[in-house]
C-alpha cells in the first residue's frame, strides 16, 4: 500500500461498501449520479458535506471501472467489484454468512471457505484504496459488517492514520459469534480501529466478551489493550455505544411542506379514508418481522377486533437482495399472507392490506408517515431502525402512535413507544389495539417526549460524538487504569 501525495490526499475519509450515489439516466439521455436513499447515506451525507473529505466505496455496477469523481461537496472514489466479487463477498459472506449470524441466526448462516477468501481479498482492495488517498494523520471512518477486516489492514499499512469503525447491525452474543470459523480474524480486523462503535451498549458488551474469550487481550472497561503475537502492547482499541440517528430537520421540513401535506391527504383519500391507517415500512428482509405483523393484523380482522374500512394496513416492502434464496422465500410467504387476508376480508370499496413492493423517494415516505395513525416497527432484530425515528420526526401534530419491537436499537431511546415482543403474536395484537384505541392526550404525551429526544439527538450529534470520541488521546498504550 502507498501513502497519498498532496495532490490527492484527504484528511477525512468515509469507507463503505457502497458510494452514496446511484447512476440514473438524465433527461438528455446521458447518465447522471444522484444521491442514494437509505439509512447509511442519510446518516453520513451531511457529515461529508460539512467536511473536506472523500468517500470510498463500490459504485454499484459489476465488472466496470469508474474513475474518481465529485458529486456535490463529496469526492467519490469507486472501488471496482466483479460479478464474482458481488456473488461471493457481498451476497455470499456478507449477507448469507454474517448477516444471519449477527441477527441471532433467524435463518441459518452458510460457511464457505471460498466466500471467506473473497471477503478477505475485497476488504484488502478497499484498504488499499484508502491508503492511497489518506493524507498523513488522516481520520478514516469505516462503515459496517462488509468491511470488518479493513481497520487492521489499514493500520498495518498506515499506522499514522486514526481509524474508526461503526457497526450498523447488531453484534451477537459470544455463544452465537463463536460459531463463525473465522471469528478470530474478524475480531483482529475490528481491533485495528482506535474506536469501534455499536448501536447499543449490549452490542459493545458482546464484542468485548468475545475479545476476552477468544483473543486474550487485556480489557479494562471499554478499552482493549491490544498486543502483538510476542505480547508487546501495540495500541488501544475502544468499544463504545454510539446510537445512530437521522437528519431530523430534513424530515421536519418535508412534513411542513405544502406539497407533502397535500400528498398525504391524497394518500388517505386513495385508501378510502379509513378511521385508522396502520403503516409498516421495511426492506423485504427476514429480520424485519413483516410476516409477524401481517399475521397479527389478519387475526385481529378474523377476531372482529378490527374491521376493513375501519382500519387499513399499508405495508411498504422495498426490494432487497432478490438473488438470495431466503429473501425469495420470504417474499413468497409475505405475498401469500397478504393475498389470503385480502381475499377473506376485502370489500368492493376497501382493502385490508395495501402491499407495495417498491422503493419510494423520501418525500413520498414522509407523506405516508403523516397519513399513518399507527406505525408498526416489529423487527425480530435490528441494529437501530431509522424508520421509527423518521416517523417520530414527521409527527408535527404529535398524535401518531409508534409500536416498536424491543429488539431494535431504537427501543433504547424511544421508551415511550408501545414496546412489544414481535414473536408474541397475541401480545402484538393487543399492542396494535392499544395503539388504535389510545386517547389523543396520551398519544400526544408519548410523542412529545420521543420528539424531544429525536430533536436533540440527530445525525449531526451522532457523528460529532463519535468523531470526538475517536480523537480521544487520554489512554496511552500499556497504561494501567
Amino acid at each position: 500500500m502507498t501513502v497519498a501525495t498532496s495532490a490527492n490526499a484527504y484528511d477525512f475519509i468515509v469507507v463503505a461498501n457502497r458510494l452514496p450515489v446511484d447512476r440514473k439516466i438524465g433527461a438528455d439521455g446521458e447518465p447522471v449520479w444522484q444521491r442514494s436513499p437509505g439509512g447509511l447515506v442519510t446518516a453520513l451525507a451531511p457529515v461529508m458535506e460539512n467536511n473536506d473529505g472523500a468517500w470510498v466505496g463500490w459504485h454499484g455496477a459489476p465488472d466496470e471501472t469508474v474513475e474518481p469523481f465529485d458529486q456535490g461537496n463529496m469526492h467519490l472514489v469507486p472501488v471496482p467489484l466483479s460479478a464474482e466479487d458481488v456473488e461471493m463477498y457481498y451476497e455470499g459472506f456478507s449477507n448469507a454468512t454474517l448477516w444471519p449470524l449477527y441477527h441471532d441466526v433467524i435463518v441459518s448462516p452458510e460457511y464457505h471457505r471460498t466466500w471467506w477468501d473473497r471477503y478477505e481479498r475485497v476488504n484488502r482492495r478497499f484498504a488499499e484504496a484508502v491508503s492511497e488517498i489518506a493524507a498523513p494523520n488522516a481520520v478514516v471512518w469505516v462503515q459496517d459488517y462488509q468491511l470488518q477486516l479493513v481497520p487492521a489492514m489499514l493500520r498495518s499499512a498506515r499506522p499514522d492514520v486514526k481509524i474508526g469503525f461503526f457497526n450498523h447491525i447488531p453484534f451477537p452474543p459470544y455463544e452465537i459469534f463463536a460459531q463463525l470459523p473465522w471469528r478470530a480474524r474478524i475480531l483482529d480486523g475490528l481491533l485495528g480501529a482506535d474506536l469501534v462503535g455499536f448501536q447499543r451498549q449490549s452490542d459493545a458488551n458482546n464484542f468485548l466478551r468475545s475479545i476476552r474469550r477468544l483473543r486474550g487481550h487485556i480489557v479494562r472497561g471499554s478499552a482493549v489493550h491490544v498486543h502483538d503475537d510476542a505480547g508487546t502492547p501495540t495500541h488501544i482499541s475502544r468499544a463504545e455505544a454510539h446510537p445512530i440517528s437521522i437528519d431530523t430537520q430534513r424530515i421536519i421540513d418535508l412534513a411542513k411542506s405544502p406539497e407533502v401535506q397535500e400528498r398525504a391527504k391524497q394518500i388517505r383519500s386513495e385508501l378510502g379514508n379509513p378511521d385508522t391507517v396502520l403503516l409498516g415500512v421495511d426492506r423485504l428482509d427476514y429480520t424485519k418481522g413483516i410476516a409477524h405483523r401481517i399475521k397479527a393484523f389478519g387475526e385481529l380482522l378474523d377476531d372482529g377486533r378490527l374491521s376493513v374500512g375501519q382500519a387499513c394496513l399499508v405495508q411498504v416492502a422495498s426490494p432487497s437482495r432478490e438473488r438470495v434464496g431466503s429473501y425469495l422465500n420470504l417474499r413468497e410467504e409475505v405475498e401469500g399472507l397478504v393475498g389470503r387476508i385480502n381475499g377473506e376480508h376485502d370489500t368492493l370499496s376497501h382493502t385490508a392490506i395495501r402491499y407495495l413492493h417498491h422503493s419510494y423517494p423520501v418525500e413520498e415516505m414522509v407523506a405516508m408517515y403523516m397519513v399513518a395513525d399507527v406505525i408498526l416497527v416489529t423487527a425480530l432484530r435490528d441494529g437501530m431502525n431509522l424508520v421509527a425515528k423518521e416517523y417520530v420526526a414527521s409527527q408535527d401534530d404529535q398524535v401518531g402512535v409508534l409500536v416498536l419491537s424491543e429488539f431494535t436499537g431504537a427501543a433504547d431511546q424511544l421508551r415511550h413507544a408501545i414496546q412489544v415482543n414481535p414473536h408474541d403474536i397475541d401480545g402484538l395484537k393487543d399492542a396494535i389495539v392499544q395503539a388504535v384505541e389510545m386517547p389523543e392526550a396520551e398519544a400526544k404525551r408519548r410523542m412529545r417526549i420521543m420528539r424531544r429526544h429525536i430533536l436533540s439527538q440527530d445525525v449531526t450529534r451522532w457523528s460529532e460524538t463519535f468523531l470526538r470520541s475517536l480523537s480521544n488521546e487520554e489512554i496511552e498504550v500499556g497504561a494501567e487504569k
